[in-house]
Protein backbone atom coordinates (compact mmCIF):
# COMPACT_ATOMS: atom_id res chain seq x y z
CA UNK A 1 0.00 0.00 0.00
CA UNK A 2 1.32 3.86 -1.14
CA UNK A 3 1.18 6.36 1.07
CA UNK A 4 1.87 9.59 -0.04
CA UNK A 5 2.08 12.67 2.25
CA UNK A 6 2.43 16.51 1.31
CA UNK A 7 4.40 19.01 3.31
CA UNK A 8 1.41 19.97 5.42
CA UNK A 9 0.62 16.65 6.56
CA UNK A 10 3.68 15.56 6.85
CA UNK A 11 4.52 18.36 9.66
CA UNK A 12 1.39 18.17 11.25
CA UNK A 13 2.16 14.30 11.94
CA UNK A 14 5.89 15.67 13.31
CA UNK A 15 4.50 18.15 15.19
CA UNK A 16 1.59 15.44 16.90
CA UNK A 17 4.72 13.41 17.73
CA UNK A 18 6.33 15.89 19.26
CA UNK A 19 3.48 17.02 21.28
CA UNK A 20 2.69 13.41 22.25
CA UNK A 21 6.40 13.34 23.79
CA UNK A 22 6.16 16.47 25.75
CA UNK A 23 2.99 15.25 27.22
CA UNK A 24 4.45 11.84 28.69
CA UNK A 25 7.31 14.10 29.85
CA UNK A 26 4.90 16.27 31.65
CA UNK A 27 2.60 13.22 33.24
CA UNK A 28 5.98 11.02 34.23
CA UNK A 29 7.25 14.54 36.27
CA UNK A 30 3.82 15.16 37.52
CA UNK A 31 3.65 11.30 38.83
CA UNK A 32 7.25 11.58 40.24
CA UNK A 33 6.94 14.90 41.72
CA UNK A 34 3.63 13.40 43.15
CA UNK A 35 4.66 10.33 44.59
CA UNK A 36 7.63 11.93 46.21
CA UNK A 37 5.79 14.54 48.38
CA UNK A 38 3.95 11.03 50.16
CA UNK A 39 5.91 10.04 53.47
CA UNK A 40 7.70 7.30 51.67
CA UNK A 41 10.21 6.97 54.49
CA UNK A 42 7.35 5.60 56.98
CA UNK A 43 5.49 3.42 54.67
CA UNK A 44 9.24 1.54 53.81
CA UNK A 45 10.39 1.50 57.16
CA UNK A 46 9.59 -2.37 57.92
CA UNK A 47 10.04 -3.47 54.58
CA UNK A 48 11.63 -6.59 53.91
CA UNK A 49 12.83 -7.18 50.18
CA UNK A 50 12.62 -10.47 48.96
CA UNK A 51 15.68 -9.98 46.46
CA UNK A 52 18.53 -7.47 46.32
CA UNK A 53 17.42 -5.96 43.21
CA UNK A 54 14.24 -4.77 44.34
CA UNK A 55 16.01 -3.10 47.19
CA UNK A 56 18.31 -1.62 45.05
CA UNK A 57 16.37 1.86 44.53
CA UNK A 58 15.26 2.71 48.30
CA UNK A 59 11.86 3.77 46.89
CA UNK A 60 10.27 2.64 44.40
CA UNK A 61 7.53 4.38 44.03
CA UNK A 62 9.58 7.03 42.59
CA UNK A 63 12.29 4.68 40.85
CA UNK A 64 13.36 6.61 37.34
CA UNK A 65 14.28 3.07 35.89
CA UNK A 66 10.68 1.54 36.12
CA UNK A 67 9.91 3.76 33.18
CA UNK A 68 12.79 2.57 30.83
CA UNK A 69 10.76 -0.35 29.25
CA UNK A 70 7.60 1.65 27.64
CA UNK A 71 9.77 4.73 27.10
CA UNK A 72 12.48 3.00 25.06
CA UNK A 73 9.40 0.89 23.18
CA UNK A 74 7.84 4.43 22.50
CA UNK A 75 11.14 5.66 21.27
CA UNK A 76 11.59 2.78 18.74
CA UNK A 77 7.67 3.72 18.03
CA UNK A 78 8.33 7.42 17.10
CA UNK A 79 11.56 6.63 14.89
CA UNK A 80 9.89 4.11 12.82
CA UNK A 81 7.14 6.47 12.35
CA UNK A 82 9.09 9.70 11.80
CA UNK A 83 11.20 7.49 8.63
CA UNK A 84 7.88 6.13 7.48
CA UNK A 85 6.90 10.33 7.37
CA UNK A 86 9.98 10.97 6.04
CA UNK A 87 9.92 7.80 3.16
CA UNK A 88 6.18 8.92 2.56
CA UNK A 89 6.21 12.80 2.19
CA UNK A 90 6.05 13.52 -1.82
CA UNK A 91 6.70 16.86 -3.35
CA UNK A 92 3.76 17.81 -5.90
CA UNK A 93 5.23 20.38 -8.40
CA UNK A 94 3.27 23.34 -8.95
CA UNK A 95 0.80 23.33 -11.66
CA UNK A 96 1.90 25.91 -14.28
CA UNK A 97 -0.99 26.48 -16.57
CA UNK A 98 0.43 27.84 -20.60
CA UNK A 99 -1.75 28.76 -23.11
CA UNK A 100 -2.22 26.67 -25.98
CA UNK A 101 0.37 28.00 -29.15
CA UNK A 102 2.14 29.80 -26.16
CA UNK A 103 4.44 30.75 -28.86
CA UNK A 104 3.21 31.48 -31.81
CA UNK A 105 2.70 34.83 -33.25
CA UNK A 106 -0.56 36.07 -35.25
CA UNK A 107 1.42 38.05 -37.37
CA UNK A 108 4.64 38.79 -38.36
CA UNK A 109 5.96 42.13 -36.00
CA UNK A 110 7.97 45.01 -38.07
CA UNK A 111 11.56 44.77 -36.39
CA UNK A 112 13.43 48.15 -36.42
CA UNK A 113 16.89 48.24 -37.53
CA UNK A 114 20.00 48.86 -35.08
CA UNK A 115 20.09 52.50 -34.87
CA UNK A 116 23.68 53.64 -35.40
CA UNK A 117 25.21 56.74 -35.31
CA UNK A 118 25.55 59.21 -37.99
CA UNK A 119 28.14 61.28 -38.62
CA UNK A 120 26.90 65.38 -37.84
CA UNK A 121 25.59 67.65 -40.95
CA UNK A 122 27.86 69.51 -42.61
CA UNK A 123 28.29 73.07 -41.84
CA UNK A 124 26.04 75.44 -43.89
CA UNK A 125 28.07 77.69 -46.60
CA UNK A 126 29.00 80.79 -45.75
CA UNK A 127 26.62 83.38 -47.19
CA UNK A 128 27.71 84.96 -50.58
CA UNK A 129 29.11 89.16 -50.33
CA UNK A 130 26.70 92.11 -50.50
CA UNK A 131 27.30 94.48 -53.82
CA UNK A 132 27.11 97.60 -52.83
CA UNK A 133 26.61 100.18 -55.20
CA UNK A 134 28.07 103.21 -54.81
CA UNK A 135 26.04 106.44 -55.88
CA UNK A 136 27.92 108.44 -58.88
CA UNK A 137 27.95 111.29 -57.14
CA UNK A 138 30.72 109.89 -54.66
CA UNK A 139 32.82 108.36 -57.62
CA UNK A 140 35.76 111.22 -57.61
CA UNK A 141 37.42 111.66 -61.68
CA UNK A 142 40.58 110.09 -61.16
CA UNK A 143 43.73 112.41 -62.01
CA UNK A 144 45.55 112.50 -65.18
CA UNK A 145 48.75 110.73 -65.35
CA UNK A 146 51.99 112.57 -64.46
CA UNK A 147 54.69 111.57 -67.83
CA UNK A 148 57.95 111.96 -66.12
CA UNK A 149 61.08 112.51 -68.56
CA UNK A 150 63.00 109.49 -68.21
CA UNK A 151 65.32 109.75 -70.84
CA UNK A 152 69.45 109.11 -69.99
CA UNK A 153 72.36 111.25 -71.10
CA UNK A 154 75.78 110.58 -71.00
CA UNK A 155 76.89 112.47 -67.75
CA UNK A 156 73.89 111.32 -66.10
CA UNK A 157 74.95 109.03 -63.24
CA UNK A 158 73.27 105.76 -62.51
CA UNK A 159 73.14 104.85 -58.70
CA UNK A 160 73.49 100.86 -58.16
CA UNK A 161 70.13 99.84 -57.34
CA UNK A 162 69.72 98.16 -53.58
CA UNK A 163 69.53 94.79 -53.63
CA UNK A 164 65.91 93.46 -53.45
CA UNK A 165 65.85 91.26 -50.42
CA UNK A 166 62.42 88.56 -50.47
CA UNK A 167 61.08 87.79 -47.19
CA UNK A 168 61.13 84.28 -45.90
CA UNK A 169 57.40 82.98 -46.74
CA UNK A 170 55.68 81.95 -43.39
CA UNK A 171 55.35 78.19 -42.77
CA UNK A 172 52.32 76.57 -44.00
CA UNK A 173 49.42 76.04 -42.03
CA UNK A 174 49.41 72.11 -40.26
CA UNK A 175 46.91 70.12 -42.03
CA UNK A 176 43.83 70.11 -39.81
CA UNK A 177 43.17 67.00 -37.97
CA UNK A 178 41.58 63.82 -39.39
CA UNK A 179 37.95 63.57 -38.18
CA UNK A 180 37.19 60.97 -35.26
CA UNK A 181 36.71 57.52 -35.82
CA UNK A 182 32.96 56.81 -36.48
CA UNK A 183 31.93 54.63 -33.15
CA UNK A 184 31.64 50.55 -34.03
CA UNK A 185 28.23 49.24 -34.40
CA UNK A 186 28.14 45.42 -33.54
CA UNK A 187 25.34 43.45 -35.64
CA UNK A 188 22.42 42.06 -34.53
CA UNK A 189 20.88 39.71 -35.62
CA UNK A 190 17.61 37.95 -36.21
CA UNK A 191 18.04 34.70 -37.28
CA UNK A 192 21.58 32.67 -36.89
CA UNK A 193 23.03 29.37 -37.27
CA UNK A 194 22.45 28.48 -33.42
CA UNK A 195 19.97 30.82 -31.64
CA UNK A 196 20.03 31.39 -27.77
CA UNK A 197 18.36 29.17 -25.58
CA UNK A 198 16.85 30.13 -22.32
CA UNK A 199 19.24 28.58 -19.38
CA UNK A 200 18.76 24.87 -18.25
CA UNK A 201 18.65 22.19 -21.11
CA UNK A 202 22.53 22.36 -21.76
CA UNK A 203 23.29 19.10 -20.13
CA UNK A 204 20.44 17.43 -21.87
CA UNK A 205 21.00 14.29 -24.33
CA UNK A 206 20.01 15.00 -27.65
CA UNK A 207 20.91 17.91 -30.68
CA UNK A 208 20.79 21.40 -30.79
CA UNK A 209 16.95 20.96 -31.94
CA UNK A 210 16.20 18.76 -28.76
CA UNK A 211 18.41 21.18 -26.49
CA UNK A 212 15.87 23.95 -28.23
CA UNK A 213 12.94 22.38 -27.86
CA UNK A 214 13.64 21.69 -24.06
CA UNK A 215 15.07 25.38 -23.42
CA UNK A 216 11.48 26.94 -25.08
CA UNK A 217 9.71 24.38 -22.30
CA UNK A 218 11.50 25.76 -19.74
CA UNK A 219 10.93 29.70 -20.77
CA UNK A 220 7.13 28.97 -20.65
CA UNK A 221 7.10 27.24 -17.45
CA UNK A 222 9.13 30.48 -16.03
CA UNK A 223 7.27 33.16 -17.38
CA UNK A 224 3.98 31.84 -16.55
CA UNK A 225 4.91 30.69 -13.40
CA UNK A 226 6.06 34.28 -12.39
CA UNK A 227 4.00 36.36 -14.01
CA UNK A 228 1.33 37.97 -12.75
CA UNK A 229 -2.04 38.77 -14.19
CA UNK A 230 -2.65 42.87 -13.80
CA UNK A 231 -5.63 42.60 -11.39
CA UNK A 232 -7.55 45.51 -13.04
CA UNK A 233 -6.98 43.28 -16.10
CA UNK A 234 -8.22 40.50 -14.59
CA UNK A 235 -11.56 42.47 -13.12
CA UNK A 236 -11.82 44.08 -16.54
CA UNK A 237 -11.91 40.28 -18.25
CA UNK A 238 -8.77 41.66 -20.46
CA UNK A 239 -7.32 38.99 -22.90
CA UNK A 240 -4.73 38.96 -25.79
CA UNK A 241 -0.99 38.90 -26.68
CA UNK A 242 1.54 41.03 -25.84
CA UNK A 243 4.76 41.14 -27.57
CA UNK A 244 8.25 41.57 -26.24
CA UNK A 245 11.56 42.02 -27.95
CA UNK A 246 14.98 41.82 -26.55
CA UNK A 247 18.66 41.25 -27.29
CA UNK A 248 20.68 37.90 -25.91
CA UNK A 249 24.19 39.58 -25.61
CA UNK A 250 27.39 37.81 -26.61
CA UNK A 251 27.78 36.81 -22.46
CA UNK A 252 23.79 35.88 -21.92
CA UNK A 253 22.32 38.42 -20.43
CA UNK A 254 19.15 40.34 -21.56
CA UNK A 255 19.17 43.65 -22.80
CA UNK A 256 17.09 45.99 -24.63
CA UNK A 257 13.97 44.81 -23.50
CA UNK A 258 10.36 46.74 -24.88
CA UNK A 259 7.16 45.82 -25.50
CA UNK A 260 6.21 46.25 -29.25
CA UNK A 261 2.37 45.24 -28.78
CA UNK A 262 0.06 45.61 -25.56
CA UNK A 263 -3.56 45.16 -25.06
CA UNK A 264 -3.30 47.76 -22.16
CA UNK A 265 -4.75 47.19 -18.73
CA UNK A 266 -0.76 47.25 -17.25
CA UNK A 267 -0.83 43.28 -18.81
CA UNK A 268 2.44 44.86 -21.24
CA UNK A 269 4.39 46.01 -18.19
CA UNK A 270 3.52 42.52 -16.10
CA UNK A 271 5.44 40.45 -19.16
CA UNK A 272 8.15 43.00 -19.33
CA UNK A 273 8.84 42.88 -15.91
CA UNK A 274 8.91 38.70 -15.76
CA UNK A 275 11.55 38.99 -19.20
CA UNK A 276 13.96 41.95 -17.31
CA UNK A 277 14.07 39.18 -14.21
CA UNK A 278 16.06 36.55 -16.57
CA UNK A 279 18.67 38.00 -15.93
CA UNK A 280 18.47 36.98 -11.75
CA UNK A 281 18.07 33.41 -12.48
CA UNK A 282 21.34 31.52 -11.24
CA UNK A 283 22.51 30.52 -15.31
CA UNK A 284 22.29 32.77 -18.09
CA UNK A 285 21.12 32.04 -21.74
CA UNK A 286 23.56 30.14 -23.98
CA UNK A 287 24.00 33.14 -26.98
CA UNK A 288 22.99 32.38 -30.70
CA UNK A 289 26.16 31.86 -32.70
CA UNK A 290 27.19 32.23 -36.03
CA UNK A 291 30.17 30.48 -37.74
CA UNK A 292 31.00 29.51 -34.40
CA UNK A 293 31.17 33.16 -32.75
CA UNK A 294 28.47 34.61 -30.24
CA UNK A 295 26.66 36.87 -31.92
CA UNK A 296 23.56 39.23 -30.26
CA UNK A 297 20.81 38.34 -31.38
CA UNK A 298 17.09 40.15 -31.41
CA UNK A 299 14.49 37.85 -29.86
CA UNK A 300 10.59 38.05 -29.85
CA UNK A 301 8.69 36.55 -27.47
CA UNK A 302 4.46 36.55 -27.53
CA UNK A 303 3.13 36.57 -23.95
CA UNK A 304 -0.61 35.54 -23.92
CA UNK A 305 -2.80 36.58 -21.27
CA UNK A 306 -5.74 34.50 -21.19
CA UNK A 307 -8.26 33.52 -17.83
CA UNK A 308 -8.60 30.43 -16.74
CA UNK A 309 -12.48 29.46 -17.07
Amino acid sequence: MEVSLNGMQTMIAILGIIALTLGIIFFLRRYVTGKSDQDLADKYRDKKWSSPLKARAKYPDVDGFAFTGPLFRYGLASALALTLFAFSWTSYEEEVFIPEDALELDEEIEIEPPRTAEPPPPPPPPPPPVIEEVPEEEIEEEDEPEFVDQDIEEETVMDEPEPIVEEEAPPPPPPPPPPPPEPEVEEIFKVVEQMPRFPGCENEPGDNKAKEDCAKQKMLQYIYKNLKYPAIARENGVEGMCVIQFVVAKDGSVTEAKVVRDIGAGCGSAALTVVEKMNNLPQKWTPGKQRGQNVKVLYTLPVRFKLEG
